[in-house]
């Protein structure tokens, strides 16, 4: 019988017994209500799994303690903040976590089509318990292998090459993710040791992972050296070390060696279907791969809201499908560029939908590719395909930054700003720089009446947006998110000078503007002074982004007075919309 390590979280209404005798009808309406809005979204949104419900309680399964504790710190945190009902009938959870390991009796065969079926049905097949099921070799009961891989240190002596090793990084956790037997700490965990001192034992331990994994990449001219250290976490000690030196055109073949040097180091089975998916890497063509990594290292550090920066990833994904047209991560990535150009910039161009049926079209299992059409739908107005897309992208992966900030944005203009929140919080975490989802939370956390919230996330959203500015002293769109939460922080006074710098700075902004207008109205109670930001803006907004001035709660004070209402009329004759 199959085994492996998991979390296992088992949470109970406190005393339901007590609930259901005062009111036994208000209590199940209440309790199928939290399930609905707050636990089941929140499970979902931090890749955990319902193994079982049992009245009052349930059994959660997840891969991680760290998601397992996070999830449910938001659901107690959110039940708490619940006035829906007295405070002696409120729902609460009582909740215990363990970490340890559990019999497989189920395998999981994925989605299949189904005759008369719309949608695909996860199917699931029960493991003999007799004689057919034969035990497993000894080498492959390894479930508790555990492993970090650090962020790859750059040798090159050249910051500019700093998305090269991270991208190498990157690609062996993605790798090892796919060994079954193996559990691998999320990128977004791994990156927090980036640029730092790690005393390996002390690591594992927090980590709660049996090996690390430490290296660096040197990368000149046509050649790279990647040299690469598997430490048991226990002891210190290394378990295996390489150096290659290869011709830069054999960076495939030597991620691959590298990943599969690694599974034999720590004596896992690589299963055939393992080693084949490993060495599929989407592009055979090293330049192509190249640009995609640099295109995206624009899109990691410095988000989508600069022009200049999404203008560079457009390029840059345009070379790598000139040269390889089938390559589906720079489609994917493209379209998410061209998209923000619109939708904050309110520039002309290619609205990202033929970028991203692209990329789908060439790989059906990126969850990438799926959010950007996600949000290509979410453009046109066309939510329930929008869902679609994103529901697939979220179960591809459900660790992807994409997927969760499209299912953030997916909720926001459809005012379920509860679960907006649980999409966004987790898209906040799975990047380290990321501001604009981290922007967002603080009108999320107001609109659902929750102070403390909103100013953790401001608190979050002005640390990465002043990091970003120490950078790219004009990137207009950082600092609006910067102005916003300043003034959710009630530093009014600093807040109006970050708004007249960036004015400045980056006068046609559309986002900037728009965002400016926000802050005014929400926080600092000039409405007027908002309208006239509001006006030359709304003249030249996109289809998408007046939608999403219509559904933003930020601008829910002004609605009814009369300049609002008619820039939006005046937006939607001009736009030909009902």
């Amino acid at each position: 019988m199959q085994r492996k390590l998991t979390v296992i979280v088992s949470a109970d209404v406190v005393g339901y017994s007590s609930l259901m005798e005062r009111d036994e009808a208000g209590t199940l309406t209440r309790l199928k209500t939290h399930r609905r809005d707050i636990f089941d979204p929140r499970i979902a949104a931090h890749g955990g799994r319902i193994v079982k419900l049992m009245g009052d309680g349930a059994l959660v399964e997840f891969a991680s303690v760290v998601s397992a504790v996070t999830c449910m710190n938001e659901i107690q945190q959110a039940t708490e903040a619940d006035r829906s009902a007295p405070d002696g009938d409120r729902i609460r959870y009582r909740v215990g976590i363990t970490l340890g390991e559990v019999a497989v009796e189920f395998e999981d065969l994925g989605d299949h089509t189904v005759h008369n079926m719309e949608r695909p049905i996860h199917v699931f097949a029960l493991r003999g318990a007799g004689a057919m099921d034969s035990p497993a070799p000894a080498s492959q009961d390894r479930s508790r292998v555990a492993i970090c891989v650090l962020p790859f240190a750059n040798m090159s002596g050249d910051p500019e090459q700093e998305y090269f090793s991270d991208g190498i990084s990157e690609d062996i956790i993605t790798d090892l993710c796919k060994v079954s037997s193996l559990w691998v700490a999320a990128r977004n965990t791994a990156f927090t040791f980036k640029g730092k001192q790690v005393d390996a034992k002390d690591t594992a331990r927090k980590l709660g992972v049996t090996h690390l994994l430490e290296g660096s990449v040197r990368k000149a001219g046509g050649r790279v050296r990647i040299t690469a250290q598997l430490i048991e976490g226990a002891t210190g000690g290394h378990v295996w070390a390489e150096r290659y030196d290869r011709d830069l055109n054999d960076i495939f073949a030597l991620q691959d060696e590298i990943s599969q040097a690694i599974v034999a180091a720590l004596k896992l089975r690589l299963l055939p279907e393992e080693k084949k998916a490993i060495e599929q890497r989407g592009t055979a063509d090293p330049e192509a791969y190249k640009l995609y990594l640099m295109a995206r290292q624009y899109s990691i550090t410095g988000n989508l809201g600069s022009a200049r920066r999404n203008e560079a990833i457009i390029r840059l994904c345009h070379r790598a499908t000139d040269l390889d047209p089938r390559y589906a991560r720079p489609w994917a990535l493209m379209a998410a560029a061209q998209m923000s150009l619109r939708f904050h910039l309110g520039r002309e161009g290619e609205d990202g939908m033929p970028a991203a049926e692209r990329a789908v079209a060439l790989d059906p299992n990126l969850a990438e590719a799926h959010s950007a059409m996600g949000r290509a739908f979410m453009q046109k107005r066309r939510y329930d395909e929008a869902l679609r897309e994103i529901e697939i992208a979220l179960r591809l992966d459900p660790e992807s930054y994409d997927a969760n900030s499209a299912a953030g944005r997916w909720n926001y203009l459809n005012r379920r700003f509860d679960d907006a929140i649980s999409y966004y919080e987790k898209a906040a975490r799975l990047s380290d720089t990321e501001y604009m989802s981290a922007g967002l939370l603080v009108s999320c956390y107001k609109a659902v009446g929750d102070d403390a919230g909103a100013r953790r996330a401001a608190k979050r959203a002005l640390a990465r947006t002043e990091a970003i500015v120490a950078q790219e002293p004009d990137n207009g769109s950082a600092m609006s998110y910067a102005v916003g939460a300043l003034a959710a922080l009630g530093e009014a006074e600093r807040a109006k000078e970050w708004a007249q710098r960036a004015l400045l700075l980056d006068p046609d902004n559309l986002n900037l503007r728009y965002n400016f207008a926000c802050t005014l109205v929400i926080d600092l109670k000039d409405y007027d002074a908002a309208l006239d930001l509001l006006e030359p803006v709304f003249a030249q907004l996109k289809v998408e982004a007046i939608t999403w001035a219509k559904t933003d709660p930020d601008l829910d004070p002004i609605r009814e007075h009369p300049r609002y209402k008619a820039m939006v009329a005046a937006a939607e004759a001009r736009l030909g919309l009902p």
